[in-house]
């Protein structure tokens, strides 16, 4: 592995950063989380038609930049950093891989064009909650997240006009704005039981979306309600099931979110190294005292070591090593300690919701909600490796 990166990777890093620091100040984000659609729309055009942000990854024959996963990676830590709300993980992460890797060749010649043009975003439905376990980063059972079988979820029916979706998923990523859902769905009862992915267009009869509430605002999420909705079944094989290819999936998303959470994370340390140095008690500098030295030296190893692993994550994805749910534990657990840290050292502002602290913190938590928690990456990953099955004890 070569550690440095190249002068492409350095110029998406500078041209996302210059962007961002024009159009996504802190003021920028809480505009734009309290818009209809969660994000800012010309924001996201500027970052497809300047940066061609969503086709980053995507090869070039579907109008995409062809980058790998380091590129996205170094993409989501400025993201990150500003904690810019956008489709960016929903459409681009989640979704435009699936149907690159299990669309028909007409399916993948009239979506992915328009993803990576930035005219049409899309969104996974699976429930928030479940999305480790569907992404296989925090748990190996399979079906749970889906509903298992007829006790909930969605289910399919085949028609003689076609397949129909009917069911109800929560807390799906940006779920209320997206132009397409991808949605698992169960077939074939108890018999032939098997999680099929589907395509339905957002506004479809009988497609019911209602934003949500969530503790990271810059997440947004919504309930999702399929009630006897037409739907397209993704790919042509009818009975292949999708679990396989979502547990796949789970490596290089986990790397694109350790990197986008490290990018957090040292944003918020910097706030906090920038305010230490302006907050004077007993006549100096607040960061002049030795023991807030000392607490900001541990949270920046702490984001320095997840910034080294997030790379490597990003690396490994193209070189067949599945390291990526470490690094997002070590990114996730850097993130809380530097959020954490911020409020605390910003003294009686850091603890009012008005400041831009609390944003950090709310990333932190509501990332550790949906793909964490730290410990349960860390076990399962463990476990995977048979760490615990050898019968061997160190001496």
């Amino acid at each position: 592995m070569d550690a440095r990166f190249t002068d492409e990777q350095d110029e998406i890093r500078r041209a996302l950063r210059e962007l961002l620091h024009k159009r996504c100040g802190t003021e920028d984000v809480r505009a734009a989380v309290a818009r209809a659609e969660g994000h800012d729309p010309g924001l996201w055009t500027a970052l497809s038609e300047q940066l061609g942000l969503p086709g980053l990854a995507l090869p070039e024959t579907y109008g995409g930049v062809g980058c790998g996963g380091t590129e996205v990676a170094l993409a989501a830590e400025e993201l990150g950093r500003a904690l810019a709300p956008s489709p960016f993980l929903a459409t681009a992460v989640l979704a435009a891989p699936l149907l690159l890797a299990l669309g028909s060749d007409a399916q993948r010649a009239e979506l992915l064009p328009r993803i990576a043009g930035g005219g049409l975003t899309a969104a996974l439905a699976v429930p928030g909650t479940r999305l480790g376990t569907a992404l296989a980063l925090t748990d190996s059972r399979s079906g749970d997240w889906a509903g298992g079988g007829r006790a909930g979820g969605v289910q399919a029916r085949h028609r003689n006009s076609g397949w129909r979706l009917y069911g109800e998923v929560d807390q799906v990523l940006d779920g209320h704005s997206a132009g397409l859902l991808l949605v698992p769905a169960h077939a074939g009862g108890y018999a032939r039981s098997r999680v099929l992915l589907f395509l339905v267009a957002g506004d479809a009869d009988g497609v019911v979306r209602t934003r949500r509430t969530a503790l990271d605002a810059t997440r947004s999420q919504a309930r999702v309600q399929l009630r006897d909705v037409p739907a397209e079944l993704l790919g042509t094989d009818e009975d292949t099931d999708i679990r396989p290819a979502l547990a796949s999936l789970g490596d290089p998303v986990a790397a694109v979110l350790a990197g986008e959470a490290v990018g957090a994370a040292d944003r918020a340390l910097e706030r906090t190294v920038e305010y230490v140095k302006q907050r004077e008690q007993f006549g100096r500098a607040i960061g002049s005292f030795q023991a807030v030295k000392h607490r900001l030296a541990d949270v920046y190893v702490a984001v320095r070591a997840a910034g080294s692993a997030a790379y490597y994550a990003a690396w490994a994805t193209a070189h067949g090593e599945r390291v990526g749910g470490l690094a997002l534990a070590q990114a996730l657990e850097a993130l809380r300690i530097a959020a954490g840290e911020g409020i605390q050292l910003h003294g009686g502002i850091g603890f009012t919701w008005e400041h831009e602290a609390h944003l950090y913190f709310k990333r932190a938590a509501g990332d550790e909600l949906l793909f964490g928690p730290v410990h349960r990456l860390r076990g399962h990953a463990a476990a995977s490796a048979g760490l615990f099955e050898r019968g061997e004890v160190a001496v």
